[in-house]
């Protein structure tokens, strides 16, 4: 099974024998790559379909949003927090990595860079929002409340007082250096921890 980019880094990141939460875990593709390197994997999906078809795959979700339900698992719950392509999606994101900071020590967090030069130049030229390989619906259909970029990230995690551990850019499907990550990067990923 080949997995998304992003879905990639993170199952080569996380390290055997630990316990993770995949919040918003979709059908669960995360997690059955997790599992086969002896990661206890768990998950937590909001599309009642995408629950069915992860525990149709054996794995181990329930059904929850992301927003209200972090609050039910206990602290340090989980060795690794991940929430992918969600963050954006979340009501309060600021207050969902709190919860992923509390209920597991180090976090992943992967989104798409609305400040992408691609996205810029969609806006400047077509004042438009723009539908690209990574936000593929128009914006009336996109589930994407919060348009985050790499800066406003790095800027929340400061605020915050978290530390962060690793950081991985893409620009396509490919890793993209750091330089210049806020418009040459497509696709974050940061692993984040309690400082």
């Amino acid at each position: 099974m080949k997995l998304r980019p992003d879905l990639a880094i993170i199952a080569a990141a996380v390290p055997s024998g630990t316990r993770a939460l995949d919040i918003g875990c979709g059908d669960g593709e995360l997690m059955v790559a997790l599992r086969s390197k002896g990661v206890d994997a768990r998950g937590l999906e909001i599309d009642p379909a995408n629950v069915t078809t992860a525990i149709a795959r054996g794995q181990s979700v329930v059904q929850g949003d992301a927003n209200r339900d972090l609050a039910d698992y206990p602290d340090d719950a989980f060795d690794y927090a991940i929430l992918s392509q969600t963050l954006q999606t979340t009501e309060r994101p600021d207050r969902v990595v709190d919860e992923l900071l509390r209920i597991a020590p180090r976090a992943f967090v992967s989104f798409p860079n609305f400040a992408h030069w691609r996205i810029r130049l969609a806006l400047l030229w077509g004042g438009r929002m723009p539908v690209t390989r990574l936000l593929p619906v128009a914006w009336y259909e996109t589930p994407n409340i919060h348009h985050v970029t790499v800066s406003d990230f790095r800027d929340l995690v400061q605020a915050k007082g978290i530390g962060v551990e690793r950081v991985w850019h893409l620009s396509g499907d490919k890793p993209a250096s750091d330089a210049a990550a806020s418009w040459r990067a497509e696709h974050a990923i940061f692993l984040i921890s309690r400082s």
